[in-house]
């Protein structure tokens, strides 16, 4: 059988009359074919196989209403055409029709409508394919197995289902193993799809590249460069070592576990490069926030590989990162110069990197002009203008998301929290935080921990002591964290005790806790209490990492470390310093140094 060539798309009428006079207008040889209405139902098949290989879908429908008699073939072409042009909806509307019409689907239509169940999340459906699949007896075959064990796998809470169906299967392939890897490694139990891994070894199964990718993959996810290095060895001892695809996994694997050293080396080393390697490492650099990523992209595309949204997205997040507007906005360029300035996920980036840079009319100007904005657009611009202080702006944001009708989650509800607290608008954050259960949204402990904290900025702090007590569950360090902060600030020196020795008593090497106690019992004059706090800060805590500070000055970035004495820009900066100091004491300032009792020794 031939498959046909490229076609010119139909109009929707006569399409069966241009198919059964099809043989007298090509050079296609249809001689295999048999005569009358069954030619005529092969070649239509292969037609509407070509239109939606084309993405003429519409013309692939037309075709098919027009056939007087379909036969199994034509209906599961029909099915795993709308799948492979992700239109699940259809696909599953066009099997409804076939079993109506009493057609009996075999184990290619069953596999196919599966993979739609699959992909519209739609658990319910998948089971009444397989309940079909019995009734019909094709249960074992290993189309439909593999099919329904991945259904399960991606839709179930849990792997149970989709590991009954595997140690069910008479006959397993190596997509049987791999589908149960990747479902295990797809929802994060990487330790799952090691296991599964290591019994397909076991059962000396066919091996193939992808098995091993979906494997490393698996080491990735749980962050073990141990596993990830063994795998590796075993892939090169396999000779797949050259596999682009498999090399690419590898390079994934190094970045995520945060070995860039080695992934660095591996990629020099890598005989083949495709614009996949190189976001790999891009997106490797940009997760730990290295300036770095910059010149990987200088120098992909010095290399003359031609950057993609992935790309642009890794890019954009490494400017936000490093807070280098300058850069951004050259990149900002060329996402307009190639077009890319409606991808939604990119817009979303943008916004995002503008607010770390300090420019939130940039990122407002962004989200203004989007012609499609989704909850992380809504989400982004919130986060930026709390950074911002625009506490005002990010609730009426919130509002007009609400009146869009798209529903806030509870990362929405952190973010205008945070910046309600930031700006000291109580009012409008408790609102936000008693509507929360009209969304189905149930505060955890983080969201607790924001309005904590916005009570204490305000100086409500008994009554963020009462939110405490009466939280449904244990509070955790960063609760205790935020009352503590509310303490120092206001001066309430009987609940911060409290705070801190809970702070203490849940995260014992929790330096501030132990110079807020020292501090407190020095003030009361019980100076043995205070030198105990510092000795036992001094056994328990290890020495506190140094913030770094960097700004961007006329292109250029500088940064700064407590004590930083080296390099002509902290000359400049200690005279900024002096002069704000000059302008504090002229307006009448007098710094409060009560609560600054520390010890230098201890880097608190």
């Amino acid at each position: 059988m031939y498959a046909a060539r490229k076609i010119v798309p139909l109009s929707n009428k006569h399409s069966l009359q241009w198919v059964q006079n099809y043989n007298t207008r090509t050079k296609i040889p249809i001689a295999n074919l048999s005569k009358g209405a069954k030619g005529s139902a092969i070649l239509a098949t292969n037609v509407m196989r070509s239109f939606f290989d084309n993405g003429l879908i519409d013309d692939a429908r037309a075709l098919f209403d027009e056939m007087p008699e379909r036969d199994v073939v034509m209906w599961t072409a029909m099915i795993a055409g709308y799948t492979s042009c992700n239109q699940y909806v259809h696909a599953w509307t066009v099997f409804c029709e076939m079993v109506n019409n009493w057609e009996n689907p075999n184990a290619f239509t069953l596999s196919n409508v599966l993979k739609a169940c699959k992909s519209l999340q739609c658990l319910a459906r998948g089971g009444l394919v397989h309940g079909m699949a019995i009734k019909l007896g094709l249960e074992g075959s290993l189309y439909v197995d593999n099919a329904l064990m991945d259904m399960y796998a991606t839709c179930c809470i849990s792997m149970e289902d989709a590991c009954s169906i595997f140690r069910d299967m008479k006959e397993k392939n190596m997509v049987s193993w791999t589908t149960l890897i990747t479902g295990y490694t797809h929802r994060g139990d990487g330790y799952g799809g090691l296991q599964v891994f290591r019994e397909m070894l076991l059962d000396e199964a066919e091996l193939n590249p992808h098995s091993f990718s979906i494997a490393i993959r698996a080491c990735a996810a749980i962050g073990s460069n141990t596993f990830g290095r063994q795998i590796h060895a075993a892939i090169i001892k396999n000779g797949l070592g050259s596999n682009l695809p498999v090399m690419n996994s590898i390079l994934d694997m190094y970045c995520r576990c945060g070995f860039l050293s080695e992934a660095n080396a591996y990629f020099y080393e890598m005989s083949e490069k495709n614009l996949i390697t190189w976001n790999t490492l891009l997106a490797g650099y940009e997760r730990l926030g290295s300036k770095e990523a910059l010149n990987i992209f200088s120098q992909m595309e010095s290399d003359g590989f031609r950057p993609n949204c992935f790309t642009f997205t890794s890019i954009t997040a490494a400017c936000a990162n490093l807070a280098v507007l300058n850069c951004g906005q050259q990149v900002h360029g060329g996402i307009i110069c190639r077009g890319l300035q409606g991808n939604l996920v990119l817009a979303n980036a943008l916004i995002d990197m503008y607010a770390k840079c300090g420019s939130i009319a940039d990122s407002r100007k962004i989200f203004s002009e989007m012609s499609d904005r989704n909850l992380v657009s809504w989400t982004s611009m919130m986060i930026g203008y709390g950074a911002h202080g625009c506490g005002k702006e990010a609730v009426k944001l919130f509002d007009e998301m609400v009146v869009s009708g798209i529903r806030p989650d509870r990362i929405v509800f952190m973010a205008v929290l945070s910046a309600c607290s930031h700006a000291g608008l109580i009012d409008e954050g408790l609102r936000c935080f008693e509507s929360m259960s009209n969304y189905n949204v149930t505060p955890d402990q983080e969201i607790y921990g924001c309005v904590v904290d916005l009570l204490g900025r305000g100086g409500r702090v008994e009554e963020a002591y009462q939110l405490i007590k009466g939280m449904p569950f244990k509070p955790n360090e960063s609760v205790w964290g935020a009352l503590l902060g509310a303490c120092k600030a206001h001066k309430l020196p009987s609940m911060g005790k409290l705070a801190a020795l809970k702070v203490l008593d849940l995260r014992p090497n929790k330096v501030g806790a132990y110079v807020m106690l020292s501090n407190i019992y020095a003030a009361e004059g019980k100076w043995g209490e205070s030198a105990r706090m510092r000795k036992l800060m001094r056994k328990t805590c290890s020495r506190k990492e140094a913030g770094r500070s960097w700004i961007e000055v006329r292109k250029q970035v500088y940064s700064f470390v407590v004590g930083d004495k080296v390099g002509s820009h902290t000359e400049w900066a200690h005279g900024v310093v002096e002069l704000l100091i000059l302008h504090m004491k002229e307006a009448g300032y007098i710094p409060d140094l009560h609560c600054l009792i520390h010890d230098l020794e201890d880097g608190t």
